[in-house]
């Protein structure tokens, strides 16, 4: 397992806003999950008429092979498998009138389907 921190090289694998830790931070203390050693799972699965959507959830602690990058006291895991897909990525969080919830921003897109939640590199 390797480890990002903020303070960590200029080459960031992905960043994460204050507003996404923030909220995801206030989900796991909801779920009862302690910070200092789960974290928010970021993952690329097949799927969408695109070919590849996002997925996150929580896990209670990284597994072996992990990049576990820390952004403002938030631990986000990355397998290796999806790290060749999101390097460079922002994870933001949108409240607004037309959406609400997490968002990645990935340099590597180079099409989304019409909808936005599937996307090809």
């Amino acid at each position: 397992m390797s480890t990002e921190s903020a303070e960590g090289s200029s080459n960031r694998m992905v960043e994460v806003t204050p507003e996404a830790a923030s909220e995801a931070l206030a989900l796991m203390d909801r779920e009862g999950m302690d910070s200092d050693v789960g974290g928010l799972r970021l993952f690329v699965q097949q799927g969408g008429c695109a070919g590849l959507s996002y997925g996150m959830r929580f896990d209670d602690e990284p597994e072996e092979d992990d990049t576990v990058i820390e952004r403002h006291d938030l631990r986000v895991f990355v397998d290796p498998a999806s790290a060749d897909y999101i390097g460079g990525s922002v994870l933001d969080y949108e409240s607004g009138l037309q959406a609400e919830g997490f968002h990645v921003e990935n340099p590597n897109v180079v099409s989304e389907c019409g909808c936005g939640e599937s996307f090809r590199t």
